[in-house]
């Protein structure tokens, strides 16, 4: 399991962990959880250093490079793809061949600094359970990942950066970390918690949806859209429901 967590992190971030693991998506993908809570306690770490020299709308900012640095903006950049492709009204096709294409159009960039400017707000106005939030968000966006690999069919029979993950259709059992994570959330941020869950939920589900809708398939691209998303969405709801009165 070590080895298999190890190279989550090796393929979702930029953090050197030793000489490089192979990818065997099958038994990653359940330690995508595990893997984001080590994304949250570097975003933990920053948020706490930054703290300490400049207020917090500083801090927020400085979050939201960190975030884009430790993952190599390969999220960020699948998200503008993803955003380019589906935009307007275009064929499966026509959208799958947009996001293949290393450019970057209008929409992709729109779409991206609405995302940051979504995270950074969120970021600054976390005030309640900050701390244990800063560690679970993202944990919990990475897990949206096994539920797109669950119920949607890749895209690209050609090959691709996801298809490796779509071997196999995830099983209950690999669900387990997700469960510990949510639960964490529950007992350790109460109110918060049950919101980041129900969050979670409606953003996963509204995503997923729309992807069926609009290509009935999914990317390596929209997975890393999925990520952002359902990340930067926490970030603002959960800041936006909790402020102290």
């Amino acid at each position: 399991m070590w080895r298999h967590f190890l190279s989550g992190i090796q393929f979702l971030t930029i953090l050197p962990c030793g000489p490089t693991q192979p990818l065997e998506a099958q038994r990653t993908l359940p330690l995508f959880p595990l893997c984001g809570l080590v994304v949250g306690a570097v975003l933990f770490l920053v948020d706490y250093s930054a703290s300490l020299f400049w207020q917090r709308s500083v801090v927020a900012v400085l979050d939201v490079v960190a975030l884009a640095m430790l993952t190599g903006a390969l999220h960020l950049d699948g998200l503008a793809d993803t955003a380019d492709g589906l935009y307007g009204r275009r064929s499966p096709e026509k959208a799958l061949a947009i996001m293949k294409d290393s450019r970057i159009g209008a929409m992709g960039t729109v779409t991206v600094a609405c995302c940051l400017a979504m995270k950074w707000a969120g970021l600054n106005e976390l005030d309640m359970h900050r701390t244990i939030l800063l560690l679970l968000v993202p944990a919990t966006a990475r897990a949206g990942v096994i539920f797109a690999v669950h119920y949607l069919p890749y895209g690209r029979p050609e090959g691709g950066t996801g298809q490796a993950f779509f071997q196999g259709t995830p099983r209950l059992q690999d669900y387990w970390a997700l469960a510990a994570v949510l639960l964490a959330a529950l007992l350790l941020a109460g109110w918060s918690g049950l919101l980041l869950v129900v969050g979670f939920a409606a953003l996963t589900a509204g995503v997923l949806i729309y992807y069926r809708v609009k290509i009935d398939c999914i990317t390596g691209d929209m997975l890393g859209a999925l990520i952002e998303i359902t990340e930067a969405g926490l970030f603002l709801i959960l800041s936006a429901t909790i402020r102290p009165v």
